[in-house]
């Protein structure tokens, strides 16, 4: 990279520093610096929202499925649509109206401080999976660019470059800091893929027309198995009655959807951008408009592989069986190896802005699930209650950087799993949310929607949902089916966290209401 490159990156970090500061001075109590003082504008919340859930899987992750598979995944983003519009009309208003600073407050006043506890405990588990691997995939990007290379120890220095950059703006500002800043940031990741979309057609041309791409496009070749085999790439709909396939119709708008449902509801990342909204009404809004704002984003990351499979088919065969087998750093490459210099650094930029704008808001709402559901409780049962706004904004401060820290760690973890899975990086990155979902969707859809529960069931369902995620697994059901049927079963992930989420609501369901809640 050229100086110009190095000091178009080294403003736009210390933008994101000088913003976190700059918004510190505006939090004077945890409502304002986990909640926003609930005040934030809609449309803010919307970009913000999805910048949380485009993050570096949809980057680096969605140009490696275009490039291997198809679009069938653009039916994934109809099902998180479908999800949001249920979430909003279902969820939402109780969750909002229970005026607690983390949703897990909502379990804490059905079913106790216990249960509060535990299923805050289970979100913080499953974040360190989920924004962990987040970071990771930014950091494939960021070694390539630094490094020219994914080898493992230079993945592990870019992780701890993006760790603490994220960590000490996250801490400085707060929840309204990081709303404004996922705003700047998502813009950017726009526009640097339709930068990048609009100079990979360039390089093609007068080598290629559009209706030569389109015709290249409908007779290419899909990834399968690990194997390649003739296949249209500009697919979007597979009407197959698989449950050993993701991006079916069935798994995307029914799978994906519940899926979905459960994500919005239960998982205070992305809950918590809503909570920060000045009703009900405009949470809902700006969650629907979010997912709807995925989709573009969605495709045209997508595209870019696309254009790229063509682009190394047609002209640099070579190039092709250089990524044919492992596909993770194609874009990353073709911007560190093809972007002119200046605009290079405008697209590294873009690079940065997916990777932080998702482990910034894991960084708050882990901080904020941990300090206000588990170390302030513990410090009042233990006759230490931290009573003043100035000493609580110090509590939540330092546990943003202890969560910072953790993630961080937990991210070198997720670069081993991933590579041990075998799954691309964008269904590894979203199949390991469901460790968490599964139990935490019972748990939510039981306090919701019904009277039952207590305590041991709600822990039991906890722990049950994780079970039987685990027993989903690739590396677990294949080898357990074949010993008791005599062949291999498989589940795609977009299945593991409602069949969970199912038994997990009968587990807690199970549980009698105590008789002094009656």
């Amino acid at each position: 990279m050229t100086l110009i490159d190095w000091i178009i990156i080294i403003l736009f970090l210390c933008l994101l520093v000088g913003l976190g500061f700059h918004f510190s001075r505006k939090n004077r109590n945890m409502e304002d610096y986990f909640l926003g003082g609930r005040s934030m504008p809609t449309w803010m919340v919307a970009l913000a929202a999805t910048g949380t859930s485009i993050s570096a899987g949809t980057f680096v992750g969605s140009p490696e499925l275009g490039f291997n598979t198809n679009l069938t995944y653009l039916m994934l983003c109809i099902g998180a649509i479908f999800g949001g519009l249920l979430v909003a009309w279902l969820f939402l208003p109780k969750l909002y109206q229970a005026g607690t600073i983390t949703i897990y407050g909502y379990i804490g006043d059905r079913y106790g401080e216990k249960s509060k506890r535990w299923t805050s405990i289970m979100f913080l588990l499953g974040q360190l999976f989920t924004s962990g691997s987040r970071l990771f995939i930014a950091a494939i990007a960021v070694s390539v660019i630094l490094y020219g290379s994914i080898q493992f120890q230079f993945l592990l220095y870019s992780i701890v470059i993006l760790g603490v950059v994220a960590t000490i703006y996250t801490m400085a500002g707060g929840i309204k800091g990081l709303i404004y800043i996922d705003t700047i940031q998502i813009l950017l990741v726009i526009g640097t893929g339709l930068v990048a979309l609009g100079l990979i057609y360039a390089s093609m041309t007068p080598d290629f027309s559009f209706s030569g791409i389109w015709d290249s496009l409908i007779h290419g070749r899909v990834k399968t198995s690990g194997a390649w085999v003739e296949g249209s790439k500009l697919q979007v709909v597979d009407p197959s009655f698989r449950f050993d396939v993701p991006y079916n119709i069935i798994g995307a708008l029914i799978g994906a959807t519940v899926f979905k449902v459960v994500q919005f509801s239960t998982d205070h990342e992305f809950v918590q951008r809503q909570l920060t909204c000045k009703s009900v009404k405009k949470a809902g809004v700006s969650l629907v408009y979010s997912q709807i704002m995925s989709l573009p984003i969605v495709l045209i990351f997508l595209s870019i592989g696309l254009l790229l499979w063509v682009k190394y088919n047609a002209l640099d065969p070579e190039g092709l069986c250089g990524f044919a087998g492992d596909a993770r750093d194609l874009f990353p490459q073709y911007i560190k190896n093809s972007i002119p210099v200046g605009l290079r650094g405008l697209m590294i930029v873009g690079v940065l802005a997916a990777a932080l704008s998702s482990f910034n808001s894991a960084i708050n709402s882990m901080a904020s699930s941990f300090t206000a559901d588990i170390y302030l409780p513990i410090r009042r049962d233990h006759g230490h209650e931290i009573t003043t706004a100035e000493a609580q904004m110090s509590s939540s401060k330092k546990m943003a950087a202890l969560m910072g820290a953790v993630l961080t760690a937990f991210a070198m973890v997720t670069a081993l799993m991933q590579q041990a899975s075998g799954l691309n990086l964008v269904d590894f990155a979203t199949g390991v949310m469901c460790f968490s979902y599964a139990g935490m969707g019972g748990v939510f859809v039981c306090a919701l929607f019904t009277k039952r529960g207590n305590t041991r069931s709600v822990v039991a369902s906890l722990i049950v949902g994780l079970l039987v995620v685990l027993l989903m697994q690739p590396y677990v059901l294949g080898p357990l089916s074949q010993a008791l049927l005599g062949h291999k079963i498989s589940i795609a992930w977009t299945w593991w966290a409602p069949i969970g989420c199912l038994v997990s609501f009968f587990v807690c369901y199970s549980g009698k209401k105590p008789i002094e809640q009656k």
